[in-house]
């Protein structure tokens, strides 16, 4: 049951589940909910601010960016040229330059990562569970038959960094898994019987299981009874058809997979559009594009630029002391060129579908990049300032959270740490963060404690 995630909504009760999805709304009775859906962009590696959405321009000449300051849909707001398809749906977007950490522990990606899925500092006396994990336990999902959190295609470097922590197996993320969802042939796995066994042969298995259920133990009936649950969620999973067909790509019109990208990084934000519209309730698109002949030595394509950060090409492949081999230059079109493309037709394809005033949609990345190039002609981490950016979901467009100095190495204004963005997710859901969820051994923990919600999202 682990390995396919299924919903934790603590049915031994004997509610059904839609009766256990209203329970759990009925929960909260903190901020009104402003979302019922949470799309989130992890774009992993530590993606540079002061090339993309901090630009500037007046920085020591030999520390620059190579891409100039653009001007946006917002009268004064301006991003750099890497972002030039989405600079006219600024007014759709809320980006956040104040982003920082304001403890030490978390400035390598496997901490990093942790600590933006979680939005709390790794290290402390419990493991926490990812954002979505805690989401998927104490809201469920609107959709039978897929997971409550899905992470597509969850294979980047630090995917293992996803924690279900203290909570059931049931609220654990669900990887799609593959490493190129470009490929015509890209399937998800496990998603259908074992060859051999059909539909009938299937309902006769449970149907004995069933009935052998019934000489249990009084004191163990309990665990039989969230088992089957458990298993009759499973068996929707398995046998219901619409579940491989929401990964199914090609049922996707020509023009929008166009729109998106026919590459790897716009297929899986095209996926993730797909399976909030199915009702899914949580979803981390995480993109690391794929080595193929169009990209030699672009074997670990994340945002980890410690090498030669503008090159044209390949930042090279072979270590050379800054840990930087295997990616291509930030301005490439498989790095920020597939990403500005995508994220700029999510935004569109959500707000034309309707999805967007109910979705709450976060670009995020783990930290930033230092403000001085490197020896190697490279940005190395940099956890003092950075960039995110929320949209959807009654976020209001066209705003500015915080600044960063003149070279964008330390905040200004408006400091904002992850543990707030977490805080801010849970609110936009009507999560109400005073009721804690507990741990086996009956611990209270707090949603988000360390955090506070960005009124200013609201």
């Amino acid at each position: 049951m682990q390995r396919r995630s299924f919903i934790g909504l603590g049915l031994a009760g004997g509610l059904s589940l839609q009766q256990a999805i209203l329970a759990r709304a009925a929960e909260s009775s903190g901020r009104a909910a402003q979302a019922k859906n949470v799309l989130v962009v992890l774009e992993q590696g530590g993606l540079s601010h002061i090339d993309t959405w901090d630009p500037k321009p007046e920085a020591a000449a030999e520390h620059r960016s190579p891409f100039k300051p653009i001007s946006t849909a917002v009268a004064g707001l301006q991003f750099t040229t890497l972002l030039s398809k989405t600079a006219p749906l600024a007014d759709r977007l809320t980006v956040i330059r104040g982003m920082h950490h304001t403890k030490s522990g978390a400035n390598g990606h496997p901490t990093g990562t942790q600590y933006a899925l979680s939005g709390e500092m790794p290290g402390g006396p419990l493991e926490m569970p990812d954002i979505g994990s805690i989401v998927a336990h104490r809201m469920g999902s609107e959709c039978s038959f897929l997971p409550p959190y899905i992470m597509v295609p969850g294979n980047h470097e630090q995917a293992k960094e996803t924690r279900v922590g203290f909570l059931p197996a049931g609220s654990k993320v669900f990887k799609t898994g593959g490493k190129d969802l470009s490929d015509p042939a890209w399937r998800v796995n496990d998603l259908g019987l074992l060859a051999g066994i059909d539909q009938r042969r299937f309902k006769d298995r449970r149907d004995l299981l069933s009935n052998l259920n019934v000489g249990v133990a009084p004191t163990k009936r309990d665990t039989v009874r969230t088992f089957n649950d458990l298993s009759g969620q499973a068996a929707d999973l398995l046998t219901n058809p619409l579940t491989q067909k929401a990964f199914r790509l090609d049922d996707e019109d020509a023009a929008v997979r166009d729109r998106y990208g026919r590459g790897h990084r716009g297929q899986c934000y095209m996926l993730g559009r797909r399976l909030i519209e199915r009702g899914v309730r949580f979803v981390t698109v995480d993109v690391r594009e794929p080595e193929t002949k169009k990209t030699p030595g672009g074997f670990n394509m994340n945002w980890d630029h410690h090498d030669y950060i503008y090159n044209k090409g390949s930042c090279g492949t072979i270590r050379n002391g800054a840990g930087g081999e295997g990616r291509y230059g930030i301005g490439h079109w498989v790095m920020m060129g597939s990403t500005d493309q995508a994220f700029a037709a999510l935004i569109t394809d959500m707000e034309e579908r309707g999805l967007l005033e109910e979705t709450l949609v976060a670009f995020v990345t783990e930290f930033g990049r230092t403000p001085k190039l490197n020896r190697f002609a490279g940005r190395d981490h940099w956890v003092n300032a950075y960039s995110i950016v929320l949209a959807g979901a009654g976020v209001p467009g066209g705003q500015v959270l915080g600044s960063s100095d003149r070279d964008g190495g330390y905040v200004t204004s408006r400091a904002t740490t992850p543990d707030d963005y977490a805080a801010t997710i849970y609110e936009k859901l009507g999560l109400d963060r005073s009721k804690p969820i507990y741990t086996p051994s009956n611990r209270p923990v707090f949603l988000a404690h360390g955090g506070t919600a960005i009124e200013e999202v609201f």
